[in-house]
């Protein structure tokens, strides 16, 4: 360590180096001759070969950024304006394959709030055929682009927060999902039934000198367990979109011409509220995409979407109510309505190692209970070096409402996904 730090030491260190990799490269080839293991490139990651029709895919994915955050923003402080670091997501991707009919797929994630590494996604996955398939666990309910998207496919750089649906887990619930691909892959539908939001089991309990009649003590809305129904179908008046399953993009960088509307809606019995004061939910939504390439122009893209969020009137729970813990997709929802625009323009010409792409969004929630209203206003430029798995990105967000000062931010992200 100290001829290392005095600068002697840096050949021993390449050598330790060569001989890390050295034997892993020996392990993966004994490995292989012992098993039948080979390994491909795949989209996803790395895929091993187990043999008999077997295979295991691996992948990660990192989005982290750096910048300046003002006191009114979202995760700004009351000190002033700041530094800010964030690790916004630490993925890894794992897939089991049995045969073409038969697979499993188990993705992790960073815990809220920097925590623990949880699990974001472990489905099972029959898929006989394009027109049908079944997935059962923990997984991306059928709802709007944005969710679909997910962070990493997204043309922006911050989730859009107009887009709450409930979820356990970022967007995942668990349950069971029928999807399918049809009219030559340009309609896709998708239909599930998940456990839901406020479930009653996070019940309350009176300490000495509380009153029992507080609504904390009786709970959740949801004490009948009442499932929610959600669906999408979405149709592509031009080129298919080169998504698996009925996942979605904001972009594809030119690789097809897309014009696209979908419709996602969800529906739950005693969804909202407290035991004493349940309401039912219901929400939908209406989106579209369209991203046309323009020859040696370059390639435009615009979307749009629209939110309708119903509680029957009743306030939510808050978030973490009964000390439910962040994944237990209690509280938090709120009756409103919501849209969002946005536009991005991929300069045709590549510069070092990658394009250049500007763009633009504005968002905006009328919170129709609470008399609220909150907008959000993104500006900046992605420097795409591989579309979706290496982008760079600089962005300036300002946030304003009817309630308190605007906020801002200025962020330099990094998103690698291998």
């Amino acid at each position: 360590m100290v001829e290392d730090f005095a600068g002697t030491g840096r050949n021993n260190k390449n050598k330790k180096k060569r001989d890390a990799l050295s034997r892993a490269a020996c392990t993966m080839i004994m490995l292989g001759g012992m098993t039948g293991v080979t390994m491909t490139n795949a989209s996803a990651g790395q895929t091993f070969d187990l043999g008999n029709g077997h295979s295991m895919t691996l992948g990660a994915g990192i989005r982290a950024g750096v910048g300046s955050v003002s006191p009114n923003a979202p995760g700004g402080y009351e000190n002033g304006t700041v530094g800010k670091f964030s690790l916004d997501d630490f993925r890894i991707y794992t897939q089991y394959t049995w045969n073409q009919y038969l697979k499993a797929t188990v993705n992790t994630e960073r815990g809220y709030g920097n925590g623990p590494i949880g699990i974001l996604d472990a489905y099972a996955q029959f898929e006989p055929r394009k027109e049908v398939n079944v997935w059962i666990g923990q997984m991306l309910p059928p709802s709007d682009r944005s969710n679909l998207d997910g962070p990493f496919y997204l043309s922006q750089w911050y989730y859009p927060f107009v887009s709450q649906y409930p979820s356990r887990f970022n967007g995942r619930d668990i349950g069971a999902t029928v999807w399918g691909k049809v009219l030559d892959d340009k309609l896709v539908y998708s239909v599930g039934i998940f456990a839901g939001h406020n479930l009653g089991s996070y019940r309350g309990y009176p300490q000495p000198g509380d009153n029992p009649t507080t609504f904390g003590y009786y709970g959740p809305s949801n004490q009948g367990r009442n499932p929610l129904f959600a669906g999408r179908v979405v149709y592509n008046f031009w080129d298919p979109e080169p998504v698996d399953a009925y996942y979605t993009a904001s972009t594809y960088y030119g690789k097809a011409d897309i014009l696209s509307i979908g419709f996602a809606g969800m529906y739950q019995q005693d969804g909202v509220g407290n035991a004493i004061n349940p309401g039912n939910y219901g929400a939908w939504n209406v989106d579209g995409l369209m991203e046309k390439k323009l020859g040696e122009y370059g390639v435009i893209t615009l979307e749009g979407a629209y939110y309708r969020y119903d509680t029957s009137g009743v306030i939510d729970v808050p978030a973490n109510y009964n000390n439910a813990g962040l994944t237990a997709n209690i509280g938090g929802l709120t009756q409103g309505n919501a849209y969002l625009l946005s536009a991005a323009y991929l300069i045709p010409q590549k510069i070092g190692w990658g394009q250049f792409q500007p763009y633009a969004r504005y968002q905006h929630f009328d919170a129709t209970l609470l008399h609220t209203w909150n907008d959000q206003i993104d500006a900046g430029v992605n420097y795409v070096i591989k579309p979706h798995d290496l982008v760079l990105t600089v962005n300036y967000s300002e946030n304003s409402s009817n309630y308190t000062n605007n906020g801002r931010r200025v962020t330099f992200g990094v998103q690698y996904q291998f």
